[in-house]
């Protein structure tokens, strides 16, 4: 698995789709733990339903070998009411990371006169501004980096915290085994795994209605806490740099710019197909990609079997957030991945008035940049096949009038759709939190909750 890891990060799509269906395969033969959850979520042709499978299979053995530990732990909590919930976050992403940017304002703006809000920090400072930011927006900001799983999930019992949030899933450097021993009486899937956990560890999932419609529960373990727009987190004090020139940062001087800032590994080769076509068929356009050093050659090498010249990818360097919603001014349009979608990267687009067109699908992180366009009031950039998304794309880089209404709607409702509004998009997951604490003192079951769902 760690080469199929290596493999994408390279762009390196030779043999991929037999590789799909052995995945498949193993997953339809019970192979438990054989096959990571994260790999399936960019890999096209992949239900929801398999990614439940898949994640139910990579965590059975896991949690059945800490069984006793939990047995002997026998957690037991407190269900009388007190002045705060106390809420702990659990996340090793504190510092300089796209979950932070998006979470930080939110942090910000919780009510601490009815929250008490606890950061379990299992990953390394870094030295930047954003960390202190962070601490400074919790009430209790406690490193559990040394201590053990088991450790850290008596730690977290220790406080009495009534909502455990994971913020990692099956993401890079994670600890979400910590839940297995169900430290907390209400534990939380939130924002920084686009998908089930596919056990009894979380007992909801923060979503939308258009990220999961009600008919798609079977797909999930965890019952749906309901935001009533986007599930996802933005707020608006994200300073935007001065816009270079195009010389800057190595576009050509005139002519249409396509983006995305999307990680290689969500490039498959059919969004891929799409893009080298948008290229062929717009004169003088160019992709701008985000630098990769392991993909660069093989980006170039694939667009030239499709007919484009390695000159019409420009590659942009890694830079500070500030720096970077500088430079996206430039762009024309962004271009999402499927089925894998933009997360951080669709909304920092859209803060600096950038359009995006994206393609969605039925699992999770293919609907992610969906429900951010629905939440700005722009679901006219919302494609549902691969056909459609690039008709959209190729309006906006042939017919300028079209771009420019578009890019006018962006601007009128940048500031006045349900998008950046941290404050009420605060108030309203504050709500789920009070309504699972209730629930759970109440001696009822988790269940969906929260806001009606849109239709999706």
């Amino acid at each position: 698995m760690k080469l199929h890891l290596e493999s994408r990060d390279m762009c390196e799509w030779s043999g991929l789709g037999d590789l799909r269906e052995g995945l498949r395969a193993k997953l339809a033969r019970g192979e438990s733990g054989k096959v990571s959850p994260f790999l399936l979520l960019a890999m096209s042709g992949v239900s929801a339903g398999e990614q439940r499978d898949c994640s139910e299979l990579w965590m059975r053995d896991r949690q059945a070998a800490c069984a006793d530990d939990r047995a002997a732990l026998a957690f037991t909590f407190d269900p009388a009411a007190r002045p705060k919930i106390r809420i702990g976050y659990l996340s090793c992403d504190f510092h300089e990371h796209a979950t932070s940017l998006l979470l930080v304002e939110m942090l910000e703006a919780h009510d601490r006169a009815r929250f008490e809000l606890f950061a379990y920090s299992y990953g390394a400072d870094d030295g930047k501004s954003m960390r202190p930011r962070l601490e400074a927006a919790f009430d209790h900001f406690i490193n559990i980096e040394p201590l053990s799983n088991i450790d850290a999930a008596r730690a977290i019992h220790a406080n009495g915290i009534d909502v455990l949030i994971d913020l990692k899933g099956y993401t890079q450097h994670t600890r979400t085994a910590i839940l297995m021993f169900g430290p907390a009486p209400v534990q939380v899937n939130f924002l920084g795994y686009p998908g089930t956990l596919g056990t009894t560890m979380c007992d909801y999932i923060v979503t939308d209605g258009f990220l999961t419609p009600a008919a798609s529960a079977k797909d999930y373990s965890e019952s749906f806490a309901y935001l009533p727009h986007s599930y996802q987190p933005h707020g608006r004090k994200g300073l935007i740099g001065k816009a270079p020139t195009r010389a800057d940062v190595g576009l050509p001087e005139s002519g249409f710019v396509f983006c995305c800032f999307n990680q290689a590994y969500k490039i498959t080769p059919e969004i891929f197909d799409v893009w080298c076509r948008l290229l062929l068929e717009a004169p003088d356009s160019v992709l701008w990609l985000l630098k990769n050093d392991k993909a660069e050659g093989n980006l170039k090498n694939e667009a030239f079997s499709r007919g484009v010249t390695a000159d019409r990818l420009v590659f942009a360097e890694d830079l500070p957030q500030i720096d970077h919603l500088g430079r996206l001014q430039l762009a024309d349009l962004v271009l999402d991945t499927s089925p894998y979608n933009a997360h951080t990267t669709a909304s920092d687009a859209l803060w600096a008035s950038v359009p995006l067109v994206t393609c969605s699908g039925d699992t999770f992180p293919s609907r992610v940049a969906g429900s951010i366009l629905s939440a700005i009031g722009l679901s006219e950039l919302i494609a549902t096949d691969l056909d459609a998304y690039f008709d959209l794309a190729y309006e906006f880089a042939t017919n300028p009038t079209r771009l420019a209404t578009v890019k006018a709607k962006l601007a009128a409702n940048r500031l006045t759709t349900p998008l950046f509004d941290i404050e009420a998009y605060t108030r309203d997951i504050e709500g789920l939190y009070e309504i699972m604490w209730r629930r759970y003192r109440d001696g009822e079951a988790p269940a969906s909750i929260g806001a009606v769902p849109i239709a999706g």
